[in-house]
């Protein structure tokens, strides 16, 4: 168990470093645009990320309260004022549960309006109305502990085993990534429409977003199949 709880922390740790294509666990995957030459000016930009948090952050509070039993839904919007960090935003929880949706201020230049704010906080909050962190967690778990156990099996000692534990657990992070991102773009094109945005225009963020294409274990879908979700949730809605 000791060497299950060290791999599965490890994947852990790594969804922190935000490159574009991590594993997950405790932070969900970022959304990392490509920046862009045709930025707002920083005033309009601030204006856009105040305006997109007071009319989409009491939006979730509620499908949060609608769609969940016994987890927080008091949203902590949090900025990472740190002028090296790029184009970034992410959910993840404190130690008591509360739910943390942060933006960097590369992110906050980068949206070319207040839509792409509402729908990147109206994702990431859908991460954790449905649940995506602890189940990330407890795959992770499964998968580490079936590794090791393979390789225990097959006469491998500590090392060979913590090793394969560590791959295990991203492997298992990893599983219903992809779900998981079609499910948050999905809800979260929902909440941006109920708080007063356009979701389609909010889902051109993905134009700028590097195209991951289908890969084997990757953590994010094709940007073509992020903006079918979202067109087809918009128009169940209007």
């Amino acid at each position: 168990m000791r060497w299950i709880g060290a791999a599965v922390m490890l994947v852990f740790l790594a969804g922190c470093v935000v490159p574009t294509e991590q594993p997950t666990g405790e932070t969900r995957p970022a959304l990392q645009p490509a920046q862009t030459a045709d930025a707002l000016p920083p005033t309009q930009a601030a204006r856009n990320f105040v305006g997109a948090v007071q009319a989409v952050e009491p939006v979730a509070e509620q499908y949060c309260r609608q769609l969940t039993r016994g987890q927080s839904c008091d949203f902590r919007i949090v900025i990472d004022d740190r002028p090296d960090q790029p184009p970034n935003a992410f959910q993840t929880v404190d130690g008591a549960g509360r739910p943390i949706l942060g933006f960097t201020l590369a992110l906050i230049a980068n949206a070319r309006n207040i839509d792409e704010i509402a729908f990147v906080m109206g994702h990431e909050a859908a991460h954790h109305i449905r649940g995506h962190i602890p189940q990330q967690q407890q795959s992770a778990t499964e998968g580490a502990l079936l590794a090791g156990i393979l390789v225990a099996v097959g006469g491998g000692g500590e090392e060979a085993i913590e090793q394969a534990q560590q791959i295990g657990a991203t492997v298992g992070a990893r599983r219903f990534s992809k779900d998981f991102e079609l499910e948050a773009d999905a809800l979260g094109a929902e909440i941006t429409e109920r708080a007063g945005f356009d979701a389609l225009r909010g889902a051109a963020f993905f134009d700028r977003l590097p195209d991951p294409g289908n890969q084997f274990l990757g953590t994010h879908p094709p940007n073509a199949a992020r903006r079918q979700t979202v067109a087809d949730a918009v128009a169940r809605l209007r």
